[in-house]
């Protein structure tokens, strides 16, 4: 560590190269999630449903999981989201509405043997997932 009566330059120097190593200060110095994140700096985003589809588990879980492929109204990119609770595919249809969230993952990634997906769905034509499965509420017809 530089010492003395003229260090401060030294020291200025050094913290700028450290700080380049460090991943979320990195991120947002260069804005790396409004460049390259489908949903943007929200943490919220309504889409259309193009296509259901289901993927496997990875290993060491066994089961299908149910997913949407949706395009997203903002911006136009289409991302694969995770539909939770047991028989809400049943109440998705093309073309619906639908409001994706963030599932969590470490460094915005996908969540445990869910594969490569990072987003969730969370509201169908503006009614939450959940009331609908639950019988609370009923899905709007567009």
């Amino acid at each position: 560590m530089p010492k003395g009566e003229f260090a401060a330059k030294e020291l200025i120097k050094k913290r700028k190269k450290h700080r380049m190593l460090n991943k979320w200060w990195k991120r947002k110095y260069f804005k790396l999630k409004k460049k390259f994140d489908p949903v943007g700096t929200v943490p919220m985003a309504k889409g259309l449903v193009l296509q259901k589809f289901v993927l496997q588990q990875k290993q060491p879980h066994s089961g299908l999981i149910k997913c949407v492929r949706v395009q997203l109204v903002k911006n136009g990119k289409v991302v694969g989201a995770y539909v939770p609770y047991d028989g809400t595919i049943n109440f998705i249809e093309e073309h619906d509405e639908v409001t994706i969230q963030g599932m969590g993952g470490s460094q915005r990634g996908q969540m445990g043997s869910i594969p490569g997906l990072k987003y969730r769905v969370i509201a169908i034509n503006g009614v939450d997932a959940f009331q609908i499965v639950k019988g609370k509420k009923e899905k709007p017809k567009r």
